[in-house]
C-alpha cells in the first residue's frame, strides 16, 4: 500500500517513470515519499508528523535512486506584485548587470507587464533575494497565425544567496501555477533547464527580433511544431 507525502522543508529530484497528477498544488517544490507497509506486522507504519498526504489521483512510480539537491524547499514565496518595482530592478541589476536590458529577450517582452499569477518573489528579513517573472508573448507564425505563449524569466537570485535552491523553487512554483501542459518558453541553457522539462525539440523554426542562439530557445508544455518569430502579446499584457 503506498501513499505520497509532502515535506515542506526539503526538495528532491526523482527519476519519475509515470506521474499522472496533471497539476501539482500551488506549493510547487515537493518531496515525494513512499509510505510502505510494515512487512512483519502487516500494517502501514504511522507517517512522520511533518508529512501530509497528497491527492489520491497522484500516481508515481519512482526508480530506487533519489537525489537530494543542495538547497531547501521554499514554501513562503510571495506574489511578485507584493514587491516594489524598484527592488525588483535592483535585484536584476545585481544578478545580471545593467547591460541585461540590451538582450534580445527584452525586445520580445517590450511594453508588457509580468503575469501576476505566475510571477513570484522570495523575501528574507525584508530583503528581496529572488524573483521570477513570466510574460504574455506569442509566436507570430510564418503561416499568418499566432501561437500564445508564456515567456518564463528572468529568474534572479541575489549573488550571496545563489546556490541555495531559491532559483529552483521559483521555477517550480511558476510551472506549477501555470499548469503541466501550459505552453511555456524561455531563453537559457538547455543542460540546466531540461530538469524542468524545457527542451529545444519544438523550437527549431522559432526566431527572435535580434541576436540569439537557436539552441537556447527552449519550450515545454503542449504546443505544435511551428515556424515564426517571437513577439509581445500586447492584447493580454494588462
Amino acid at each position: 500500500m503506498g501513499f505520497l507525502g509532502v515535506d515542506a522543508r526539503q526538495d528532491i529530484h526523482l527519476d519519475i517513470m509515470d506521474f499522472k497528477l496533471k497539476r501539482i498544488a500551488q506549493a510547487a517544490p515537493v518531496i515525494i515519499w513512499e509510505y510502505a507497509r510494515d512487512s512483519r506486522r502487516g500494517r502501514a507504519r504511522k507517517p512522520p508528523g511533518n508529512l501530509r498526504l497528497c491527492p489520491a489521483e497522484a500516481t508515481v512510480q519512482a526508480r530506487p535512486s533519489i537525489r537530494f539537491p543542495n538547497g531547501p524547499i521554499l514554501p513562503d514565496l510571495l506574489p511578485l506584485a507584493a514587491v516594489s518595482a524598484a527592488d525588483v530592478e535592483a535585484l536584476l541589476d545585481a544578478a545580471f548587470g545593467p547591460e541585461r536590458r540590451g538582450r534580445t529577450a527584452y525586445r520580445v517582452r517590450a511594453g508588457l507587464s509580468p503575469i501576476d499569477a505566475l510571477s513570484f518573489a522570495k523575501v528574507e528579513d525584508g530583503r528581496l533575494v529572488g524573483c521570477i517573472q513570466c510574460w504574455p508573448v506569442q509566436l507570430n507564425g510564418d503561416d499568418g497565425g499566432a501561437l500564445p505563449l508564456v515567456m518564463v524569466g528572468p529568474v534572479a537570485v541575489a549573488p550571496d544567496r545563489q546556490g541555495t535552491g531559491i532559483g529552483h523553487a521559483l521555477m517550480q512554483r511558476a510551472i506549477a501555477a501555470a499548469g503541466e501542459d501550459a505552453p511555456l518558453m524561455l531563453v537559457g541553457d538547455a543542460p540546466y533547464y531540461q530538469r524542468f522539462g524545457f527542451t529545444a525539440e519544438r523550437t527549431g523554426g522559432w526566431r527572435m527580433p535580434g541576436p540569439y542562439e537557436q539552441a537556447r530557445l527552449l519550450a515545454r508544455g503542449g504546443m505544435p511544431f511551428r515556424a515564426g518569430i517571437l513577439a509581445p502579446r500586447i492584447a493580454l499584457a494588462a
